[in-house]
């Protein structure tokens, strides 16, 4: 058999191809099985009659529809691609996110510039609701609770550079501002190696209040989590610790403590509740960063029972204050970190929100934005966050809920997942009963039904 030789790269292509000679690509099989999800919940009917406002009419040329908009946002989560202009050149791209968004092989794809536009023409309200009808669809597969929430907060670095920082009473730029402190300081023309040894001897001199960007306003200076100083925002997630799913997501000023920020999460973890017919949250779990009195007021005022461990303080004295309330939410919150539930609710904790972070910034792409003003973000977020509840609907349904768990995959795959799971599932159930039954039985159960329940 001869060896083939690489045909010449500058051949002219033929000028007409017909259909039939198109070579067809099977599909990726997540995103099949992901189309065949949002068509059974109807998901372009949906988002259709909730946009309908931004449009005019049939006159005019056609826009980008809603549901290709908020499509070409998941693929931006499950691919992990970072910018709006590399989540169009992606579908371009690929054939598998062309049938994924309903687009022919003759035709043309969005791009970066029509989604930019479309992102802005939306409100921030419009990706909520799509975030909440995520959560419907969870509550009607029953995988999700919300009576046990965790919260947590992380940055994420900023589309702005801090050499661009200004001063807010006067507008000069850092520079500007240092050499005037140097010449005040006594040296006449100072050099970039002068300006950098006075900079390093002045004391805080990245405060928020005298500095902001002129490329992104809502920014502000913070320390990443990696030790740089940049300028960021802060997101914050309120999880259900029953199933993991994301009730709530919101992005707030970093410089904000997290004792600040926790009403405005806790507040959208309630309007997801009731978008969702959720009921109540029963219980908080928190971290010692939001230890204080008047989250722990707040929550005993709502019936939200706190799980938040004490910092290592000075014993507080309230004899001889008015602060009976602030004393009894202190001492029950104490009794219940100390109680046996607290160290399995700190763990789950951990666990779940560091998930939902590491899939929405690390493979999720939005660690480091690339784009500006909070509610900008915000509205990606929020759709990142719907992708991330309905992989969690996908792996309940086939096992898989990531496009990268089924590489080199077919269709039958989900198959053999969904009867795995039934036969782990039901296998888990019949030891449960045994279990029950027979509870002198000296058996690690609660890491075998643990383990079996996780596959279910």
């Amino acid at each position: 058999m001869a060896m083939g030789t690489r045909r010449n790269q500058q051949r002219q292509e033929a000028l007409w191809v017909a259909t039939g000679a198109i070579v067809e690509t099977p599909g990726h099989a997540f995103y099949t099985k992901l189309n065949q999800l949002l068509s059974e919940r109807r998901f372009d009917e949906r988002v259709e009659h909730l946009c309908r406002r931004f449009y005019t009419g049939p006159l005019g040329q056609p826009s980008l529809p809603p549901g290709v908009y908020f499509r070409c946002l998941l693929i931006g989560y499950f691919e992990g691609i970072e910018s709006e202009r590399g989540i169009a050149w992606r579908v371009a791209d690929s054939l598998s996110l062309r049938k994924f968004l309903g687009y022919g092989i003759d035709e043309r794809t969005p791009d970066h510039s029509t989604i930019s536009r479309t992102r802005r023409l939306f409100w921030a309200s419009t990706h909520q609701a799509v975030f909440h009808w995520v959560l419907r669809c969870l509550k009607a597969d029953g995988l999700v609770s919300g009576k046990t929430i965790g919260i947590d907060a992380t940055t994420l670095e900023a589309n702005a550079a801090m050499r661009s920082i200004v001063r807010r009473d006067t507008g000069a730029s850092y520079d500007a501002y240092l050499t005037t402190l140097a010449q005040a300081a006594g040296i006449a023309e100072p050099t970039r190696e002068e300006l950098a040894r006075f900079d390093r001897k002045r004391k805080k001199k990245g405060s928020n209040q005298d500095w902001t960007s002129p490329a992104d306003p809502d920014a502000r200076i913070a320390k990443m989590k990696d030790g740089r100083t940049h300028l960021a925002h802060k997101a914050e997630h309120a999880v259900d610790l029953s199933s993991g799913a994301l009730l709530a997501v919101t992005v707030q000023a970093a410089d904000l403590g997290d004792t600040a920020t926790v009403f405005a999460t806790l507040s959208a973890a309630g309007d997801a509740m009731a978008a969702a017919s959720l009921g109540a949250i029963d219980d908080a779990v928190l971290d010692k960063g939001y230890h204080s009195e008047a989250v722990l007021l707040a929550l005993d005022g709502v019936d939200v029972r706190s799980y938040i461990p004490e910092p290592k303080r000075k014993r507080r004295r309230w004899k001889g204050t008015d602060k009976a309330a602030e004393q009894r939410a202190v001492y029950a919150n104490r009794r219940r970190i100390r109680g046996p539930r607290n160290p399995g609710l700190q763990a789950k904790r951990a666990e779940l929100n560091e998930r939902s972070n590491a899939h929405l910034y690390e493979t999720g792409g939005m660690r480091r934005v690339h784009l500006r003003g909070s509610e900008n973000i915000l509205k990606r977020l929020l759709v990142h966050g719907a992708g991330f509840n309905l992989a969690l609907l996908m792996r309940s349904r086939y096992g898989i809920g990531k496009p990268r768990g089924l590489q080199g995959r077919s269709l039958s795959s989900f198959r053999l997942w969904a009867l795995l799971r039934q036969l782990l599932g039901a296998i888990g159930d019949a030891m449960a009963r045994l279990f029950t039954r027979f509870p002198h039985l000296r058996v690690p159960r609660h890491h075998i039904l643990h383990t079996w329940s996780r596959a279910q």
